[in-house]
């Protein structure tokens, strides 16, 4: 199902459930009950409740929006680590500058083909993967430099190599959901809250009321879809982006 079809069902049978139980309230409520009178202790109650749940909401997207930027950065880190490369073997000789190159064009091609796709659906690497990255680790370390300026050309390259490494373990760390399923109960036990206070408030059946607690309560759900959708930064809508291999390997 496409997720703005999960957004939008999301935020109608949010909408709906209070339309819902507003109906069904008003329809219960004795005849003689006075709508216009509701304690100060729950109008204070309702604020404090809603200005926590806004700061639980708002640490909540600051956390997975920045779990989705790391992630974003792990690839941003790897794509380039390959370019310099590519780009620093050609000190080396033809033949050896040209199989460097063409074993990282090979991996690239596997990341933004197979791979990429491999992580939205299995959550995890490909061994394809794994051994052409070996195979570009073994053709720099292995190589033995025959003049100085390919030896001064020689740590850089081993420094890319753990570069890209190190981006590329990160990448397969990052891959999981960054929010605790304590944080998913809080979340959502809170917006059950937040929500049923509205009730508290004694909310009638006017039209004015019942569109402004649907639009209250449609935010909430968009929220936490919000969140949902940036918790696993390769695997949901708006996830992170290839672009830095494809801008740095247009030919792959």
């Amino acid at each position: 199902m496409p997720e703005w079809l999960v957004l939008t069902l999301a935020m109608l049978a949010a909408c709906g459930v209070v339309v819902i139980v507003t109906l069904v309230r008003h329809r219960a409520a004795p005849d003689d009950e006075d709508t216009s009178e509701t304690p100060d202790v729950i109008e204070y109650m309702t604020m404090w409740i809603g200005v926590v749940y806004a700061i639980v909401l708002g640490l909540a997207i600051a956390g997975v929006w920045e779990g989705r930027s790391a992630a974003q950065d792990h690839v941003q880190a790897e794509a380039v680590a390959l370019h310099e490369i590519s780009e620093r073997v050609r000190v080396y000789p033809a033949d050896v500058r040209d199989r460097i190159r063409e074993d990282v064009n090979a991996y690239v091609g596997q990341v933004v083909h197979t791979e990429w796709r491999t992580m939205a659906d299995d959550g995890h690497l490909t061994a394809r993967g794994d051994a052409l990255f070996d195979r570009v680790r073994a053709d720099v370390t292995d190589y033995r430099p025959r003049t100085d300026f390919e030896g001064q050309a020689y740590q850089p390259l081993l420094d890319q190599v753990t570069a890209a490494d190190q981006a590329r373990s990160a990448r397969a760390d990052s891959m999981g959901a960054t929010m605790p399923g304590v944080v998913w109960f809080g979340l959502l036990a809170g917006a059950v809250i937040t929500i049923g206070m509205v009730f508290a408030l004694q909310i009638r059946r006017t039209l004015r009321e019942l569109v402004l607690a649907g639009l209250f309560s449609a935010l909430i759900a968009f929220l936490l879809f919000l969140i949902w959708d940036f918790d696993a930064p390769y695997t949901r809508g708006i996830t992170a982006s290839l672009s830095p291999y494809l801008h740095l390997f247009p030919h792959v």
